[in-house]
């Protein structure tokens, strides 16, 4: 007996928004597809403004995330850390942002000692470095995070896309000058074009605003979307794409074009900055070179907002009413729907739910990822049609068909739109052969 993955055992809870966010999401500003249904299908539950509990499939499709970013640092030498949340603010106030960013969470222990909840953690990543012994022989160094950053957002809306507590990757990295600095910030950005590439969500690279990071050199990754926040204009000449905040009397800083420019409105999902010793100076964070002579280290940060990618991914993909996933971190690939039950198929369901799921599970890339729904005192119609709503990227129907010779199974590829009947072997290679297609941009 295969072990599979029951619907009905998943916590799920449907059709349950607060009144509080209902009222909000008739604002236009605070609207968002993506905040809608993900509270509607049971992903994400508000637990007060700006904060919300991830349900089972929302933590899934999270954790896969992580994973391809993890793998993606990896791959470019990255090193895990994870800093603490609770700040000291004297390294803000050394570094000089303690005044600077007005979004921050501050509070006093038992002690009076003043702290903050970490939105971003520059100055913990450069007096962590200040404390060691550093040799020109052990950089460039990388180290990174992903955890639960903080801030105390005027109006948090649009879900999570602008809360008050989310999941950010940051990556922070040394080296002995501004040659190889540059040759870092390259590799890292580079590494970011490829997960957002493989992701399959259009997205633009653009020059960016330092704004209170400080440095020298700037990029911000965004989605399309009419509820993003950033205008990005698009030269009309030379088709570079930036930032609104850059642009000055409508002049393209790349070209020098004078005139209107091509306007869209988007999500910033990442982040990278290359620093300069804009951290590492006042923590004299300093590394001995060559001839024994101590040296500021040169630094770069690069952002990720790991919630934020997951809920603009839908707010791109998906219409009002269903969700679409980047297919690499849909919560599962498949959803089966067995026969109603009592029904005339209900009679040879078992063995063919056996023999699909023994038959999927051949294919490496489906193990774990397989559910069934097993609430069988539903019409398949209506499974089906709550399926698509929650936009796992096949569906595979046991109906009437299951009864020929030999059997056939009606399978849905949601991003595609196709909708065909298979045997099992047809059934198999088709997924096995669009498991990884890239999604429907």
């Amino acid at each position: 007996m295969i072990k599979m993955q029951r619907l009905s055992k998943i916590f799920q809870p449907y059709h349950v928004i607060p009144k509080e966010f209902q009222i909000k999401q008739t604002e236009k500003d605070m609207y968002s597809k993506s905040a809608k249904l993900m509270l509607e299908l049971g992903i994400m539950r508000q637990s007060s403004p700006g904060c919300f509990n991830l349900l089972p499939l929302g933590i899934r499709a999270l954790e896969k995330l992580i994973r391809i970013v993890d793998e993606g640092m990896d791959s470019i030498g990255g090193q895990k850390v994870e800093f603490p949340s609770l700040i000291n603010q004297k390294l803000w106030s050394t570094s000089g942002r303690i005044n600077e960013v007005t979004e921050l969470f501050k509070l006093k222990d038992r002690h009076g000692q003043n702290y903050i909840l970490g939105p971003t953690h520059e100055e913990i990543a450069s007096d962590l470095l200040s404390q060691c012994q550093n040799s020109y022989k052990h950089f460039p160094l990388m180290i990174y995070q992903i955890t639960n950053k903080f801030r105390d957002e005027l109006r948090p809306k649009l879900g999570l896309i602008r809360s008050k507590q989310f999941t950010m990757k940051d990556m922070y990295s040394f080296d002995i000058d501004q040659e190889s600095a540059i040759k870092t910030y390259e590799t890292v950005t580079e590494k970011y074009d490829t997960i957002f590439k493989n992701l399959g969500v259009k997205y633009h690279r653009i020059r960016g605003f330092s704004g209170t990071m400080g440095g020298t050199l700037s990029h911000e990754y965004h989605y399309e979307a009419e509820v993003g926040e950033d205008v990005l204009l698009k030269c009309i000449k030379c088709k570079d794409i930036l930032n609104s905040e850059l642009v000055q009397d409508k002049t393209c800083p790349q070209c020098g074009e004078i005139g209107d420019m091509d306007q869209t409105k988007g999500i910033e999902v990442g982040h990278t900055f290359l620093l300069g010793d804009r951290y590492t100076k006042p923590f004299s964070c300093n590394f001995t070179d060559k001839s024994g002579k101590s040296k500021n280290l040169q630094m770069g940060c690069y952002g990720l907002g790991i919630t934020r990618i997951l809920a603009a991914s839908i707010e791109t993909l998906s219409t009002d009413e269903e969700i679409r996933w980047p297919r690499l971190i849909a919560p599962y690939s498949v959803l089966i729907i067995p026969p109603k039950a009592k029904s005339k198929e209900d009679l040879i369901a078992t063995e063919s739910l056996e023999q699909l799921c023994h038959s999927l599970n051949q294919i490496p890339e489906l193990k774990g990822e397989i559910v069934v729904d097993d609430r069988t005192d539903m019409t398949i119609g209506r499974r089906n049609m709550q399926g698509k709503r929650f936009g796992y990227p096949f569906i595979i129907v046991l109906g009437k068909r299951i009864m020929e010779d030999p059997a056939l199974y009606e399978l849905h590829d949601i991003n595609s739109g196709v909708q065909v009947d298979l045997t099992l072997q047809d059934l198999a290679v088709y997924i096995n052969k669009h498991l990884n297609d890239n999604n429907v941009q």
